[in-house]
């Protein structure tokens, strides 16, 4: 590859007295490569299991060993709890001195520099953070106001979020996005434009920003406004991006800006596992990443400390017919191991009796439930296996599900804390109108206007007064209470009142409307209550809510749950759910040409490409046990059954890197 000439070989001896850690004792020769490492700018290719986190962690430790200041480092991650964890293990190394750090995603960094910057930009000192479900609200309604004389179809309020996260988040245009993912609706396109214009002017108008404003304010700030950006560059002298084969274009623009005239950038990830560009991610960031720079080293990361040398000859064949991306070997020192399986089954169900079996045989050998993972090109793929589990009575847990933050009851809530801290958020106005008995949509849309107008303000708390007689009579009640409620908080906020009191004020307002609407409020409201638990760790309501939105947690209470065991549960999940977990053994199933990868992926070579690269994600989260199923038949939707072929990936396997076998199962709660 052309960059491979890019690369600048570290010679600078480490001199044993000047460092308190042993770093030539506690890191292999790459991973020392990578923590010595210190000017200029730096690609670490870091392959699955090969302690990208501790290279991390003691490159963090390297850098204030050597006098850096803590504050001066920044570590960019794609989770905040990602962050949090490797900070962690860095001040672990140097008894709390690494606590300093600045860590987070790009969204909560993006956050922080706009409060402190983004007058700059025209925008307001206090501003409201939509999450994606309040954004295609919004969309939805500017949706409705153009669609009020036509008759044509136009694209429902998720595919218009979808279209613009695109064009801002790949640094494309509408006109372009629609285009190519869009084009029955390419007609349309100087209406959509004229309805992103909108929607712009109405979160300006609102003090709202979106997920997407956060990274795309934050470029324009580094991009328009060099003494900024100088200004950043002074607090932040050294880079670190995890990750980096997750990046979309606008962050790795972002990241380029953030290098500084001194490039101090080390970039970390592995472009044999960017697998996310459904959600934006472009694996040429980290393929062309070095010719973003004057001079870029880079470094390989290759001893793998988590799977047998089997599996890992099974994943180095997989990566190997890549048409593009960094030359790698994966090597264990575990050289010993059984080689992995794969398996031909009748079809879904014998394969599913199968692993009903063998995970009960893991289970007696000592392998626990949660040491074993299930893992699929999607979810459907677990059916006939979900029913023979309870069949068995094996506790298992699925990945997915709605978000703690988006369920109903907690949006309502947080709707309340919007308003308090933000008196013109129209979207948090509408939902929460919607709630109170007697208001309808009409009658929300009017006290929306007062808002807009200036005729609500919350200095002036009898305001309400004037707009009541205008509404109908059985209106005015909750109206007023409502208004009365979040007057007197919104006075308290301006106190410095804590979070957690301002929520539970606001919970117990909202707790007679919850058991009103929902039949399992007794449920819900433990969700509420772990709301203001939550709050607690906040003295801001401000910082509270723009956590929940960068962070939000992702378990609901009210979430259907298996009956509890006295053991962890099995594993079910999706391949892209998977990725950065391990288990001891790992069941792959229904490999089959048309579902791993799917028909889609067939119309482009890229696509191709990144199933190409799940199908090495998912065997490389093995440790030591790795099955490849495929049945022979599989039924399909409206069609019956239907004849199957593996996928391709597995013709690609040579004799000598697995085992070939054909189930013949027996029912695990029959015997014989």
């Amino acid at each position: 590859m052309a960059v491979e000439k890019r690369v600048h070989i570290l010679t600078t001896p480490i001199s044993r007295a000047r460092y308190r850690l042993r770093y030539e004792e506690e890191l292999n020769p790459a991973q020392l490569q990578a923590v010595m490492h210190h000017h200029g700018a730096a690609l670490v290719i870091a392959g699955a299991g090969t302690g990208k986190t501790r290279t991390l962690a003691y490159r963090v430790a390297r850098l204030v060993e050597d006098g850096v200041p803590p504050e001066s480092i920044l570590l960019v991650t794609f989770t905040r709890k990602a962050a949090r964890e490797l900070l962690h293990r860095a001040a672990q190394l140097l008894d709390g001195r690494c606590e300093r750090v600045a860590g987070g995603t790009f969204h909560s960094f993006a956050y922080a520099i706009l409060r402190r910057y983004g007058q700059a930009l025209g925008l307001p000192s206090r501003f409201t953070v939509l999450d994606q479900s309040d954004a295609t609200d919004v969309l939805d309604l500017l949706r409705a106001e153009l669609l009020s004389n036509r008759q044509r179809r136009f694209p429902q309020k998720k595919t218009l979020y979808d279209i613009y996260t695109a064009a801002l988040n790949r640094c494309s245009t509408i006109g372009q996005i629609v285009a190519l993912e869009y084009p029955h609706f390419e007609h349309l396109t100087p209406e959509l434009e004229q309805l992103y214009s909108s929607y712009r002017a109405y979160k300006r108008r609102h003090g709202l920003l979106d997920y997407d404003d956060l990274l795309l304010f934050l470029y324009q700030l580094l991009e328009e406004h060099p003494a900024i950006r100088a200004q950043i560059h002074a607090q932040f002298r050294f880079i670190m991006v995890d990750e980096y084969q997750d990046t979309n274009p606008l962050q790795h623009r972002i990241s380029v800006l953030l290098a500084g005239p001194e490039e101090n950038i080390l970039a970390v990830g592995d472009d044999a596992q960017s697998i996310y560009a459904f959600r934006g991610a472009d694996i040429r960031n980290i393929v062309e990443f070095p010719h973003s720079f004057r001079h870029c080293t880079l470094i390989r990361l290759e001893e793998n400390y988590r799977s047998t040398q089997p599996i890992l000859d099974v994943a180095n064949a997989i990566i190997a017919r890549a048409a593009y991306g960094y030359a790698k070997r994966l090597w264990s020192r575990q050289t010993e191991g059984p080689r992995p399986l794969l398996l031909q089954a009748e079809d879904e169900h014998q394969q599913s009796l199968f692993l009903v079996q063998q995970i009960l045989e893991f289970r007696e050998q000592g392998i626990p439930f949660s040491e074993i993972a299930v893992l699929a090109r999607a979810s459907h793929h677990f059916v006939d296996l979900e029913l023979e589990l309870a069949r068995a009575g094996i506790p298992y847990r699925k990945f997915g599900g709605l978000k703690f933050v988006e369920t109903a009851h907690v949006k309502d809530l947080l709707a309340l804390a919007r308003i308090v801290y933000n008196l013109t958020d129209a979207v948090s106005w509408y939902r929460v109108l919607l709630l109170l008995d007697g208001i309808g949509p009409r009658t929300a849309q009017r006290v929306i206007e007062s808002i807009r107008e200036g005729h609500l303000r919350w200095d002036d708390p009898h305001s309400m007064a004037a707009l009541l007689p205008t509404l109908a009579p059985h209106c005015r009640a909750p109206l007023l209470q409502l208004w009365d409620m979040l007057s007197a908080l919104h006075s308290l906020l301006v106190r410095q009142t804590p979070a957690a009191e301002l929520l539970h004020q606001l919970a117990e307002f909202y707790r007679p409307i919850l058991q009103n609407r929902y039949d399992d409020h007794h449920r819900r409201w433990k969700d509420i209550e772990a709301v203001v638990l939550l709050a607690e760790r906040y003295q801001e309501l401000e910082e509270f809510l723009a956590d929940l939105v960068l962070d939000p947690p992702t378990a609901s209470i009210i979430e259907v749950v298996a009956p509890s065991h006295d053991e962890p549960p099995l594993t079910l999940s999706t391949v892209h759910s998977a990725k950065g977990l391990e288990w001891q053994a790992v069941f792959l199933i229904t490999l089959l040409d048309g579902h791993f990868p799917p028909k889609a992926a067939y119309g482009s070579a890229e696509a191709f490409e990144e199933e190409r690269r799940l199908f090495y994600v998912a065997c490389t989260r093995a440790k030591r046990y790795l099955y490849l199923l495929y049945p022979l038949r599989v039924a399909e939707y409206g069609a019956g059954w239907a004849f199957s072929k593996p996928s391709p990936f597995l013709a690609e396997l040579d004799d000598g890197l697995v085992e070939h076998g054909r189930l013949a199962t027996v029912d695990p709660l029959k015997g014989e």
